[in-house]
């Protein structure tokens, strides 16, 4: 009896160790419908250490496959807590190359693989993602070696060429030019050129899936060829820093004895654009809603929302929201609605 008790126990620690993730996390929407594109905020931080924010990394859903566009350090553990479909996913579209934007692809293409990924993963961006594609296929060659070799039985496949990573560069010559960047069944991604200098290219993405889309601009200064780009577009997503913010921190830094961070700090200003300027410019792409992500200053002492987007709604009536982790925009084949959730 005392024996059978123990496996009892057993079985039940393992259902409920097998469980945690489900436990330790509020209840999933429900996956999205086919006709449907879905929008997943896995990280809305920038490069500081934000509780509760991952570095920026946006997900899509759309007829069944998922796709990220960055995919910054901490965002591939939000994916796996909040279930989504990893073995689903099929490309990684990287807007440039700071290392906020690129820190989880070796996580996210592992667990990807893991979860039973049946391609190579596509790493799809500007000049130097071939680079990027190929070191982490290094830095991962042995672990892909060590689990092939503890896990390959019983009929359970982990084949190596499946858990690559595949890199496309995508050219675009014009400093305001765009192209086609992928193409997958109904959903045709297209790559923007923005302004993120001395960081170029840089690249927005514009997702377009059975009339519904959403445009994730990466990292830019206040760029109005990007409206051009985002015309007509349901959803904007985009960055934003206060610069006055930006200038207290690089002030106080100072102060504190820091001027080499301080430096770095007031640096930041001239390539990235602020609330007020990405509010402007959804309304000159005519975007149903505008959602802020990116959120250099969120979470730090002296933010608060209100002050962040000072001034935001002067230039006219908008639709906009700051982004939190975990927070999905729903947008149905056939329809005009706009649906905002959460995890």
């Amino acid at each position: 009896m005392a024996s059978f008790k123990g496996v009892v126990r057993a079985a039940l620690a393992l259902a409920a160790f097998s469980l945690f993730p489900l436990a330790a996390q509020a209840q999933a929407p429900a996956a999205p419908a086919p006709d449907t594109l879905r929008v997943v905020f896995c990280g809305t931080s920038g490069p500081l250490p934000i509780v509760g924010r991952a570095k920026p990394c946006t997900a899509i859903q759309a007829g069944g496959s998922l796709y990220l566009v960055d995919v910054g350090s901490e965002s591939s553990e939000n994916l796996q807590l909040w279930r989504m479909p990893m073995a689903a996913a099929k490309a990684v579209f990287i807007t440039h190359l700071h290392s906020d934007h690129i820190g989880d692809l070796g996580e996210f293409n592992m667990s990807s693989w893991v979860a039973g990924r049946p391609a190579p993963l596509m790493v799809v961006g500007p000049a130097g993602v071939d680079k990027l594609a190929a070191g982490f296929n290094l830095a991962y060659e042995n672990d892909h070696e060590f689990r092939r070799a503890h896990h390959e039985h019983d009929g359970i496949k982990v084949p190596i060429a499946t858990g690559l990573l595949q890199a496309k560069v995508v050219p675009i010559a014009k400093p305001d030019g765009t192209a086609q960047a992928y193409k997958d069944g109904d959903l045709t991604v297209t790559a923007i050129r923005v302004a993120h200098d001395p960081v170029s290219p840089a690249f927005a993405y514009r997702f377009d899936y059975k009339g519904r889309s959403v445009v994730v601009s990466g990292d830019t200064r206040n760029w109005p060829p990007l409206a051009v780009s985002a015309k007509g577009a349901d959803v904007l997503v985009h960055e934003a820093q206060n610069n006055g913010m930006t200038r207290q921190m690089a002030q106080g830094l100072a102060m504190l004895g820091n001027p080499r961070m301080s430096s770095i700090m007031g640096d930041t200003v001239t390539y990235h654009t602020e609330p007020v300027e990405a509010a402007n410019l959804a309304r000159a792409a005519g975007v149903k809603a505008l959602v802020l992500s990116h959120l250099t200053q969120a979470g730090l002492p002296f933010y608060t929302p209100e002050a962040f987007t000072k001034g935001i709604e002067d230039g006219g009536k908008l639709d906009w929201r700051l982004a939190v982790d975990g927070m999905t925009i729903d947008l149905p084949v056939g329809s005009a609605e706009v649906r905002f959730g959460k995890f």
